[in-house]
């Protein structure tokens, strides 16, 4: 999607905030003995008070309304009976429909105790997201998101999961530009325009470089297995720099 209007604009705040708000809203509740299942309610609850739609199901009829992710599960983990535990790293991803306006937003969460090592990860995971956020700009070629996470990835002694990438977002929940790598991508020859919107979420890991498919329709693994970590946020390029509408209580 390409922002065309004020009514553009104010329409993807506002289902960018509510994704923000509901993935806080879960990261608060994650504690020790909480089911995936648990976590999934409390996030439609926010999304059905501020009056929006879970995207997974609405678009993909995904079993959950959040997408809930646990250790050797990377992407697409479906909310259960899963009980949460010590020492966990969850990732939640949201994404939800309001008015025809779709935005996207995730984060990984270590459940203490947790080792130095999972802590350092989590926050370079952060740190990553941010690395390719400070690349957008209007005008600017897209691949440059993905050299910069790319260059931070190897100076801090990561790997990137290269088979999911980031992607348009705005009128659906996936639209073009499609396949945004955040890794380095040397066919990758398009220009971000102005108003553009999309989202950056790399995956930083401790050694995976692919997903794989597991047991059940949705649910992604690290290949070679090992912990990994996923920061989202939807933004639109401007000729400032990045806008970010994933931002809580905006």
């Amino acid at each position: 999607m390409t922002v065309s209007s004020e009514d553009d604009l104010a329409g993807l705040k506002q289902i960018g905030r509510i994704v923000a708000d509901t993935l806080q809203a879960i990261g608060k509740a994650l504690e020790p003995g909480v089911t995936t299942g648990e976590l999934d309610q409390i996030g439609r609850d926010v999304m059905e008070a501020a009056g929006a739609r879970p995207a997974p199901e609405m678009v993909y009829a995904f079993p959950g309304a959040t997408c809930i992710s646990v250790n050797e599960e990377i992407a697409h983990g479906i909310p259960g009976a899963r009980k949460i535990g010590p020492g966990d790293l969850v990732n939640i991803d949201v994404s939800a429909e309001k008015d025809g306006y779709f935005a996207d937003t995730g984060a990984s969460f270590a459940v203490p105790p947790v080792t130095r090592a999972v802590e350092r990860l989590c926050k370079d995971g952060r740190r990553a997201m941010w690395t390719g956020l400070r690349e957008v700009r209007a005008g600017k070629p897209l691949a440059g998101i993905g050299r910069a996470v790319g260059a931070f990835a190897r100076k801090n002694g990561y790997t990137l999961v290269r088979n999911l990438a980031s992607h348009g977002v705005g009128l659906s929940l996936h639209e073009e530009p499609t396949e945004i790598a955040t890794w380095p991508d040397a066919s990758e020859r398009r220009i971000m325009r102005e108003g553009l919107v999309f989202t950056v979420e790399p995956f930083l890991s401790l050694g995976a470089e692919f997903a794989a498919d597991g047991d059940d329709p949705w649910t992604l693994y690290s290949r070679p297995r090992a912990l990994t970590v996923q920061y989202e946020h939807t933004v639109v390029a401007t000729r400032n720099g990045p806008l970010v509408l994933t931002m809580p209580g905006q």
